[in-house]
């Protein structure tokens, strides 16, 4: 009797587990090094397939090119516990040579970037690609701090467990630093 028992609930603690658990789903394939999303001084505009969100970050910096950043993204299909999206939209923008913090309104997750370069302060404006779902989302929020630590620094921000998503950012200006 205990195997048969043990033959019936086993299956159902791995459909369980696979539905619930927190998974490592690295590294992530940014494409090749040369494969940016932009180039130094020009805008962009990227948003992942529908109903999936923004999972890595990659940036470096590059002082010479006008104190800008190259940019690239990865993808993941939100988490099925999440539903099916709902509506997508673009946030506010951010305007560029001032310090800002945003998060995506209406309990959205990221899906998307576009950013425009502006020489005239070395800095960019920045706009979200939201997406909110059927289910709400199950967070409590938290901001990192650590990417990057510096304005000069490269960058490699990754989200390696499921159910962990990129709901907005900040960024500091300095008129000295550029």
């Amino acid at each position: 009797m205990d195997l048969v028992l043990l033959c019936v609930f086993l299956p159902l603690v791995a459909v369980a587990r696979g539905q619930y658990g927190d998974y490592y789903y690295g590294p992530y394939n940014y494409g090749d090094n040369d494969e940016w999303v932009n180039v130094y001084r020009q805008g962009f505009n990227f948003q992942c397939p529908h109903g999936q969100v923004i999972v890595a970050v990659r940036s470096v910096f590059n002082k010479k090119e006008g104190s800008d950043r190259l940019w690239n993204y990865a993808c993941m299909p939100a988490a099925q516990s999440l539903g099916e999206p709902t509506e997508c939209w673009w946030e506010e923008i951010n305007r560029a040579g001032t310090e800002w913090y945003q998060t995506c309104s209406n309990n959205g997750l990221v899906a998307g970037f576009q950013s425009q370069y502006f020489p005239s302060v070395l800095d960019r404006e920045w706009q979200f690609y939201c997406c909110r779902y059927s289910r709400r989302c199950p967070y409590s929020c938290w901001l990192t701090t650590e990417y990057p630590g510096h304005y000069g620094e490269d960058m490699d921000m990754i989200m390696y467990t499921y159910d962990h998503y990129i709901r907005g950012a900040t960024t500091t200006f300095s008129a000295v630093d550029r």
